[in-house]
This record gives structure tokens, C-alpha cells and sequence, in this order.
């Protein structure tokens, strides 16, 4: 999961239901808190048989809210007030039976009347059985929830508690957490009806079947930049080189390995884009020959003749389009500024983001990253920051 700043301060509430998934909230609540979060939680009957309130209290520092009257306790209106208090709340796992009652206006115990209570942006996580997914109660319950404006994070296909195959296991953590960012972001709708290309990562160029070159870039940038891109409601292609992240959910992920099949699928795709990203730490270089068998180790050195890769920037912008905006990447460590700003006019940019991977808490490998902001006219160095932040940054420098 990406951190972020955009949950520091805000109250997260957090609806758990019966089932088996109810484990899976703690995780949620966890990424939460640690992003700075205030953080409360409300159980149903029924999910307290799969986890204990305990558990959840101990996470969020704070007593659950389980029961409508509890004994000896003021409660006449503290539905309300969990409402009230709220900035933005997820129902995690939520079942189809709270599906149903949030569809259908039913607020039968504490759950149920608080979601009915809610005047904020609401996550909605199912998962349950196959048959009770697919069932044209549930698809017409969540469609009703759509029209209504409630992030729906839908349930993935995968092992099922019933001990078979199927759809309806809860979303991952990864995906949960983008949808949480999506739900209390400030400027929702700010990307609505443009659709944004991103590259990611680093590329490899083999020398022979085991040997190649490449550089340390795992892809979080460009990742943070589509969730960024996501949040804001845009239709979000990302092509991204070899990596261990998780592709974004509801996000056109396109794989590649090389800088020319990095070349071929933006190729395919930047007609259709209005906002090109290119994040990605493209290799300069491949080998002039590739090797169909491994290279034998000898006693002597040898050469290895290379050749340039195809400069995916530079192309895509001489065919731009009026209406398109072009962002590029410069990782500089002399002369940062002078040298990106040479970068910006010869390939024809609106915007560039310099690196300099000299700088603590910069460029590679990490969750941080510290760039400056640069066009034709601004320039903004920003100061150590999360990547998702910076691509928040980003975006507000571009549509300014």
C-alpha cells in the first residue's frame, strides 16, 4: 500500500459485517492509523463471531460502537454522532446483507442506522459467496449504490471459504486503500472524462537469456501518479516495465520488459491520451546483438557494441496534439535545472519533474522522493515528500 499524507487528521470510520473476510479489516484499519488517521470502528452482531471487539479496539485506540442501547451507557443518539464525526467511512468486508439494508433505506441496529446517517464519501468492500454476488438482487442492490455516488470495491475471483473458485473475495489491501484515497480526496472529479498515459519503472535489455542492463527503478512513481490519476476520475492507461508492485485496480495495466516494447504499446495508446506521463526510467542503451544461447565465461575480456533506444518522449511529442499536455521525467545530478529546462524546450513539453538521485529521500526505491516543478514560465521545488503526495503536487502544478 502506497503512503500518503491525505489521511493525516481525517476521521475514518470503519463498518465491519459477518464474515470470514471481518480478519481483513484490522489490516485496513492499521494502514490507516499509521497514515495518521483518527480512526473508529462500528461491528454488527454477526461480525463479532469471526473477530473480537477487543481486537478492533486495541487498533483504533478507541471503544466500538456494537450495540443500538448498549447497558448503562447514553446512547439515544450516538449513531448520529459517529455519522457527524465522519469524513469518510468504508464497509470492509461489506455483506449482502448491509449491502441490502444501505440499498433499500433499512437501518434495523447501529450499522445499518449509521450508514443511513452518513453525509460523507462511503467505501463499500464486498465480499460473500459466488452465487450471492451474481445474484439480480445484489447486482440491482449495488447498482442503486452507484447511481448514489458510493465507491463500490469489488470483489476479486479467487479460493472461496466454501473451499471452491470463484468471485466475491474481498479486495486486497492495495486495492481497498486506492479506493480509500480515491473517496477523501479533495479534488474528485478534477481528471472526469480525460484519460491519462502513464509509463513506470525501468525497462530491461538482455544481453542473452539470463544477462541484461537495467537501472533501480521499481515503478512507485509512476504507480502513485495513476492512483493520483484514479482519484481524480480519470480513465488511467498505465505501461510499466518489470516490477513487484501491484498494478492499480480499474486501471488499464499494460507489462512490458524492453524500451521497444515500452515504445510499441505507448505507440498504440497516445492518440487516445490527454495528459502523457512519461515516468518511466527507459534504458538509453541495449545491446547491438542478442544472444539466443548464455555466453560462455572465457579468460578473456570482452566488448559489448550498444545501441540507442527508441526515445519514446521525443517522438510521441513531435506528433502531439493541440489539445494534449506532455509531462517528462529528468533524472540530473549536475546542473539539474539548466540541463531539464534544455530537456523541456527540445522535446516540446508542458511540464517537467527533475530528479536528482543525489538528494537524500530521493529518485529510487523508496516511498519519498524530492523534485522540482518546472514549465515555460514556473518553477517549484518541493520538499521531501511521499510519492503519492508528489504526484498530487504534480497534477496541481499541471492543471493550474
Amino acid at each position: 500500500m502506497i503512503p500518503t499524507k491525505i489521511f493525516e487528521n481525517k476521521h475514518v470510520l470503519v463498518g465491519i459485517t459477518g464474515g470470514v473476510a471481518a480478519y481483513k479489516a484490522c489490516e485496513i484499519i492499521r494502514y490507516l492509523v499509521t497514515q495518521g488517521a483518527d480512526v473508529r470502528a462500528m461491528m454488527s452482531k454477526n461480525a463479532q463471531h469471526f473477530i473480537t471487539e477487543t481486537t478492533i479496539e486495541t487498533l483504533c485506540n478507541y471503544p466500538v460502537y456494537t450495540e443500538m442501547f448498549p447497558d448503562k451507557k447514553f446512547a439515544a443518539t450516538h449513531h448520529i454522532s459517529a455519522a457527524d464525526w465522519s469524513d469518510v467511512a468504508v464497509f470492509v468486508p461489506a455483506t449482502a446483507n448491509i449491502i441490502g439494508k444501505m440499498a433499500n433505506g433499512i437501518a434495523d441496529d447501529f450499522i445499518s442506522t449509521c450508514a443511513l446517517a452518513l453525509n460523507c464519501p462511503v467505501v463499500i468492500a464486498p465480499a460473500m459467496n459466488q452465487n450471492m454476488w451474481l445474484h439480480p438482487a445484489m447486482k440491482k442492490n449495488i447498482e442503486t449504490l452507484r447511481k448514489w455516488n458510493y465507491f463500490i470495491c469489488e470483489p476479486e475471483t479467487g479460493f472461496l471459504a466454501e473451499g471452491y473458485s470463484g468471485v466475491g473475495r474481498l479486495a486486497r489491501p492495495e486495492y481497498l486503500s486506492q479506493y480509500l484515497y480515491r473517496a477523501a480526496h479533495p479534488s474528485p472529479g478534477s481528471l472526469s472524462g480525460k484519460t491519462v498515459l502513464i509509463t513506470a519503472g525501468r525497462t530491461e535489455e538482455y544481453l542473452d537469456p539470463v544477462r541484461m542492463f537495467t537501472n533501480r527503478s521499481t515503478g512507485r512513481m509512476g504507480f502513485a501518479l495513476a492512483w493520483e490519476a484514479f482519484a481524480r476520475g480519470a480513465e488511467v492507461v498505465l505501461i510499466h516495465g518489470p516490477g513487484n508492485l501491484t498494478p492499480p485496480v480499474n486501471v488499464q495495466s499494460i507489462s512490458v520488459t524492453s524500451a521497444k516494447e515500452m515504445h510499441t504499446a505507448v505507440k498504440a495508446n497516445i492518440d487516445n491520451a490527454d495528459i502523457f506521463i512519461s515516468a518511466a526510467a527507459v534504458a538509453d542503451y541495449q545491446p547491438e546483438h542478442f544472444s539466443k544461447q548464455k555466453l560462455k565465461k572465457t579468460e578473456r575480456d570482452f566488448t559489448i557494441q550498444m545501441v540507442r533506444t527508441p526515445d519514446i518522449l521525443k517522438q510521441m511529442a513531435e506528433k502531439k496534439k493541440a489539445h494534449q499536455q506532455f509531462i517528462g521525467f529528468a533524472v540530473e545530478t549536475e546542473s539539474p535545472v539548466e540541463n531539464s529546462r534544455k530537456k523541456l524546450i527540445k522535446k516540446g513539453l508542458d511540464m517537467i519533474v527533475i530528479n536528482n538521485p543525489l538528494i537524500n529521500g530521493a529518485a529510487f526505491a523508496g516511498d519519498t522522493n524530492v523534485v522540482t516543478l518546472l514549465d515555460k514560465t514556473r518553477r517549484e521545488s518541493l520538499k521531501i515528500a511521499y510519492k503519492l503526495d508528489v504526484s498530487k503536487k504534480i497534477f496541481e502544478f499541471l492543471l493550474k
